[in-house]
């Protein structure tokens, strides 16, 4: 069950700088996931940019443009896949995950994961922090970069 066992919020206070680097497709979900990120960051008194790319596939590119610029402390990449009756779907979500993971793997950066692969319409929408859904997916990435900052600075 997704959320099952999901830790805490973020940080209490934290002064970072972060990177919301946001896809353009599924506009209604997209609003949602944006919106919860923006909140975190507020919430933990974070500072934030938010950069829109054109589709889920071009977020690690712009997270990894992102992270060279030396501006940032952490990037939330937010997106959202929707399966559909062709191969699409799985060489997407599998290659911008991929693309994020060694975005920040190679720059260092915690890289908060807000890319929603679902089924239907309906999943992604449940899961985009907007009234009436179950669960808030922008802020929770928010939360897991913030606190990844946190962990990367305690380890020097």
């Amino acid at each position: 069950m997704s959320g099952a066992g999901k830790p805490g919020g973020p940080p209490a206070s934290i002064t970072a700088h972060v990177a919301i680097v946001a896809s353009s497709w599924h506009e209604t979900v997209m609003t949602g996931l944006i919106e919860g990120a923006c909140r975190a960051c507020e919430a933990a008194g974070a500072t934030w940019e938010l950069t829109r790319t054109p589709g889920s596939f071009e977020l690690p590119l712009a997270s990894a443009r992102a992270a060279a610029t030396g501006r940032f402390d952490a990037i939330v990449a937010l997106g959202v896949v929707i399966r559909g009756g062709t191969p699409h779907f799985d060489y997407v979500c599998s290659t911008a995950s991929d693309g994020l993971m060694r975005a920040g793997l190679d720059s260092g950066l915690p890289i908060g994961f807000g890319l929603l692969t679902c089924d239907t319409e309906e999943q992604a929408l449940d899961r985009a922090g907007l009234a009436g859904s179950t669960e808030d997916k922008g802020a929770e990435a928010t939360h897991a970069a913030l606190a990844m900052v946190e962990v990367l600075r305690a380890l020097g």
